[in-house]
């Protein structure tokens, strides 16, 4: 058997029509990883370097997992790759790790696509020995993943969707104040998701007085705080996503200006989105 090559994919699993799991093989990564990090990643020499956070990894397999939705140009193109295939380049793990320390009991809320994003924020806080509740939004029972997952690696899992028709018929915001409502006690709310839908889980947060973090995600090219594309305001300072987050106080998040930012490129990206199948036969691969 061959050995495995630097950023070799060794496994793909798809979760819905445009979400896709894969293992890839970087053990220098994956040896320094923790929950909440991230890297960047280029498909090929001449892709275009975007963050995600990492699912997970395996220190003794040297496997970073990566859990996207193919909706840009790059994650598009990523989407072609199968196992044996190899990234370009891959750098991390960057970031913060999600702190944990002195925690006892959490409320992890995640929204559409972030809660792949949740995923190892999540099971990381309760394989540390914290008490987690899970809460799964989306909008219908199609876009649903990582149930089976999640239930494994949580205390408790409430999966709620907008039109009901799988889970409770609710918004994440809405199971949000239930719990609450019924009792539970939070040290701490993590939100990961839509800019609005966090905007509005920190809201909720500081209407009970509960510390609410939230996981950012910006534009960067770096991922060390240079090119400056990740900068947003928290508590009227300046701060970089790649460096100073992903996470921080969501009640020092400036929303409106993050969820203006968050909209910049939309019309660049919906054009990618459209010519991206011309591209399909021109992607190359390292060995």
């Amino acid at each position: 058997m061959s050995a495995v090559k630097r950023f070799e994919v060794t496994y793909k699993r798809r979760l819905n029509s445009n979400m896709v799991w894969l293992k890839i093989y970087a053990p220098l990564v994956a040896k320094h990883a923790k929950p909440g990090q991230f890297i960047i990643l280029r498909t090929d020499e001449y892709g275009e370097r975007i963050p995600l956070t990492m699912a997970g990894h395996d220190s003794e397999e040297g496997t970073i997992d990566l859990i996207y939705a193919a909706v840009g140009r790059t994650t598009m193109l990523m989407d072609q790759l199968e196992v044996g295939d190899c990234f370009a380049d891959i750098v991390g793990p960057l970031g913060k790790p999600t702190h944990m320390e002195g925690l006892k009991k959490v409320c992890v809320v995640g929204g559409g696509t972030g809660n792949a994003l949740a995923y190892p924020l999540a099971t990381g806080m309760k394989k540390h020995g914290i008490e987690v509740d899970m809460i799964e939004g989306f909008k219908t029972k199609e876009l649903v993943i990582l149930e089976d997952e999640f239930r494994a690696g949580v205390d408790n899992l409430y999966v709620v969707t907008d039109d009901g028709s799988y889970g409770e018929k609710a918004f994440t915001t809405d199971k949000l104040k239930q719990l609450i409502e019924a009792g539970n006690v939070y040290d701490e709310i993590v939100a990961v998701g839509p800019p609005m839908m966090m905007k509005f889980v920190c809201q909720i947060a500081q209407e009970h007085n509960i510390k609410c973090i939230a996981s950012l995600t910006a534009y960067m090219i770096d991922g060390t705080g240079m090119c400056g594309g990740c900068r947003c305001n928290i508590g009227g300072e300046d701060k970089f996503v790649c460096v100073d987050g992903p996470e921080f106080d969501g009640s020092l998040v400036d929303w409106d200006e993050l969820i203006k930012r968050s909209n910049y490129y939309k019309d660049q990206e919906a054009e990618d989105r459209a010519h991206v199948c011309r591209l399909t036969g021109g992607v190359r691969y390292h060995d």
